[in-house]
């Protein structure tokens, strides 16, 4: 049985990333070939625009390809170089056992995993987004916030780790279930305190000043019946020339916008953005989103509680006996190759759920032709492919198209 289990993960393996960069070449010759603007899109995005974005979505690409392959060869380094079961006896010849060894084991990996995306890290930071001028942050600043993420990990996923080792060593056979409880408590006092404890470490929020554009949001959200926590204002031009808006948490959200986009759109622009994200809340995406991710936190313990017992999977890897860490590790690197399938219904759900909001915004604020321009613009500042291979599209994209949207706006607002 042994034998069989790791050319059966390499078939899967290779087949998952057969795909991927089928997909990526697919994308890349769509947006090499292409030239312009799109028909439908003509009168409304310039030439020098859409030469950009072609650009971009060609920089882009390249880099995805590259990075694929850098992740594919460090998998499977990890997995059939024999350093998994090396660093398995170096930290027990330390004298680690039990939930020490445990968590030391697993840290170490998550460590060597941050180590070993820098160099792709300060490319994509400090090259590709640079050349198009999106990148603002500094080197200072851009390793600050990798430290501070390190540190984060530390202060709650070593701690995380050893009650994990806890629930799978003393709970019993249904140790899964009592560790599916904890995490998904976990998962939503996180969701609760990210805006209040985790963001602010990262940026700046400041409310939004007053006037008109205060004025409109808060009456748009007051009409929505829209609890919040209020409208703030996000830093994000200290790192970046991207915008965007969002909303987090679960019950009261805060409602987020980046100061890129405060600065650039107009008043029923912004208004129609924010009543999009409201659409999300108020038809509650977010909630279902978390109850699919525990769906799928759920199906992942039990898949680690089958494979725990099972001997041949640490014998095809080259490990002396079996472990909780071990099990941990191997599921971690090796799982996503049998569940890549997954991604294009969990694009093609988002991009219904974008669909369901848009519908909402035009509803709520009445000014479709607000949100489209919004849409064009914030597409237009973010460079945004024009013209994406629709197989590529359809596996990867939570958004639909720009030209989808627009569509499908133009529909809503002829219903209204």
């Amino acid at each position: 049985m042994a034998s069989a289990v790791v050319p059966v993960f390499l078939a899967f393996f290779a087949l998952e990333h057969s795909i991927e960069a089928g997909l990526l070449v697919l994308n890349l010759r769509q947006a090499h070939r292409a030239r312009g603007v799109p028909l439908a899109l003509a009168g409304h995005v310039g030439p020098e625009t859409a030469d950009r974005s072609r650009a971009y979505a060609l920089a882009r690409g390249r880099f995805a390809l590259v990075s694929l392959l850098a992740s594919a060869v460090a998998t499977l380094v990890l997995l059939l170089s024999g350093v998994l079961p090396w660093l398995d006896r170096s930290l027990a010849a330390a004298g680690l056992t039990g939930a020490h060894l445990f968590a030391a084991y697993l840290a170490a990996l998550a460590l060597a995993g941050e180590v070993a995306g820098v160099p792709l890290a300060l490319y994509g930071t400090f090259v590709l987004e640079a050349r198009f001028g999106f990148n603002r942050t500094t080197p200072r600043l851009w390793a600050l916030d990798r430290l501070k993420g390190l540190l984060l990990q530390a202060v709650l996923g070593i701690p995380l780790l050893y009650a994990a080792y806890g629930f799978m060593r003393f709970t019993g056979a249904l140790w899964w279930l009592w560790l599916f409880a904890f995490l998904l408590l976990v998962q939503v006092l996180l969701t609760w305190a990210y805006p209040v404890l985790i963001a602010p470490l990262f940026n700046r929020f400041e409310p939004l000043p007053e006037g008109a554009l205060k004025d409109r949001l808060a009456g748009l959200a007051e009409e929505a019946g829209f609890r919040n926590r209020g409208l703030h204002v996000m830093d994000a031009s200290r790192r970046s020339g991207h915008s965007n808006a969002y909303f987090t948490g679960l019950f009261r959200p805060r409602i987020v916008l980046f100061d890129t986009l405060v600065a650039r759109m107009t008043v029923d622009e912004a208004a129609s953005v924010l009543a999009h994200e409201i659409g999300h809340f108020r038809r509650r995406h977010v909630h279902r989103m978390l109850a699919l991710s525990a769906a799928g936190l759920f199906l992942v313990l039990l898949a680690l509680s089958r494979l725990v017992p099972w001997p041949p999977l640490y014998s095809a890897f080259g490990f002396r006996a079996p472990s909780l860490h071990a099990a941990v590790a191997l599921l971690a690197l090796g799982g996503g190759s049998f569940v890549f399938w997954l991604s294009p219904v969990a694009a093609a759900l988002s991009r219904r759920q974008e669909y369901e909001a848009d519908r909402f915004a035009v509803q709520l604020a009445r000014a479709p032709e607000a949100l489209k321009s919004a849409l064009l613009r914030l597409d237009g500042e973010n460079l945004g492919n024009l013209h994406p291979h629709p197989w590529y599209s359809a596996w990867h994209h939570g958004h639909p198209t720009l030209i989808e949207r627009l569509d499908a706006i133009d529909r809503a607002s002829a219903t209204r």
